[in-house]
């Protein structure tokens, strides 16, 4: 099979062919049919967060189970399923008390070789930018047929931090206001899941007017462009002058934490879903905290048990709540990996996806697949 390598961070990937060893006990095979491109693989590619090379990165995916190893029994050969890079043993302190996004057992992955039989290092658990995974059980999720798999691939990762940062790490109620720092991939979902929850007002912070109007489409009430308005006066003037009850940090920017303390209200929540970089310090009194009753929440991939959460999501899909075509900006051929990667870092992209083979069917230029 064929798998796009990182040789050197920095660099642009190389295709190339590669060995993928078959699966062990309580692992599966997938031919990917679409794989997105999540802002943490370019963090990655660029040695931002750490690593080695040669690795395979990419861990938004889906596709069709072609092997199951032993021990597997929740898909079968022919199942169109979503990959996801969460992994969860099932038995272990977290998983016993339903944190499965918490599980810290190491579980086996797959086993990558180069033709000169180097070991690459299969990234996030998945190592999506290729032909085919190895993956453990805990990291798949079937789904109806029915659903487009270049659609289905977003369920992996974006969709699920930002919807389930709304719904499962912080329990947003109906009528409660909303704000949301960065209108990207994941900000886009924290604002649509705001939505879902009936949240109001849900106000979009970006600094890109692009970006602001697309939040709007997903359920923005408000917006504010960091370049031109005072994000501070702004959302006080939207909330009678307490602040909003929740500020969503879906970028990974110290100097954008700081700012949610300055959004949210007495009693209110702050909760952090982007990845900042290694070694990033926020400054913020404490006392803002402790005198205001604020609560600061981490919130890993959305809190979400994969097995729970993604058929919900594929169902609200299927209603016409959830919004899931709108969020890709680009389709492109395993062959354009790299053009793909240049467009997600130039920051205008919500989602771009690599489609592969003769499990996608890509429709021809960028436009969302009508309904």
């Amino acid at each position: 099979m064929r798998a796009a390598i990182c040789h050197t961070f920095g660099e642009p990937l190389s295709i190339e062919e590669v060995d993928l060893a078959p699966p062990g006990v309580g692992q599966l095979r997938v031919e990917v049919a679409a794989c997105a491109i999540c802002h943490s693989d370019v963090h990655f590619m660029e040695g931002e967060w750490g690593g080695e090379t040669p690795s395979v990165y990419g861990h938004e995916a889906s596709g069709i189970v072609t092997e199951i190893g032993e021990g597997v029994s929740n898909v079968a050969v022919g199942d169109h399923v979503v990959v996801s890079l969460m992994q969860a043993c099932g038995t272990c302190y977290f998983c016993s008390r339903d944190e499965l996004h918490l599980c810290d057992s190491p579980l086996p992955d797959s086993v990558i070789r180069l033709a000169n039989g180097t070991q690459a290092l299969t990234s996030m658990h998945t190592g999506a930018f290729a032909e085919e995974v190895v993956v453990h059980h805990s990291q798949v999720v079937a789904i109806s047929k029915e659903i487009p798999l270049d659609v289905a691939s977003l369920l992996a990762c974006g969709v699920i931090t930002g919807v389930g940062a709304v719904r499962n790490t912080a329990n947003v109620k109906a009528g409660h206001s909303v704000v949301v720092i960065g209108a990207g991939g994941v900000g886009t979902n924290s604002i649509q899941g705001a939505r879902i929850r009936d949240a109001h007002p849900i106000i979009a912070v970006d600094l890109l007017d692009e970006k602001l109007v697309s939040a709007k489409e997903f359920g923005a009430t408000n917006t504010v462009n960091l370049t031109t308005e005072d994000p501070v006066a702004k959302v006080l003037g939207l909330t009678d002058g307490r602040g909003a009850d929740y500020v969503f940090v879906t970028v990974g920017s110290g100097q954008a934490i700081t700012m949610a303390n300055e959004l949210c209200r007495r009693g209110g929540t702050i909760a952090i879903v982007g990845m900042p970089a290694d070694g990033t310090l926020i400054g913020i009194e404490a006392n803002m905290f402790a005198s205001r009753s604020r609560i600061i929440l981490g919130c890993t991939m959305g809190s979400t048990n994969v097995g729970r959460d993604i058929p919900d999501l594929v169902a609200r899909y299927q209603d016409g709540e959830l919004l899931l075509d709108e969020l890709i900006s680009g389709r492109y051929e395993f062959a354009q990996i790299n053009e793909a990667i240049a467009d997600t870092k130039a920051g205008g992209a919500l989602r771009n996806v690599i489609v592969f083979g003769r499990t996608a069917e890509p429709l021809p230029g960028n436009a969302p697949r009508p309904s």
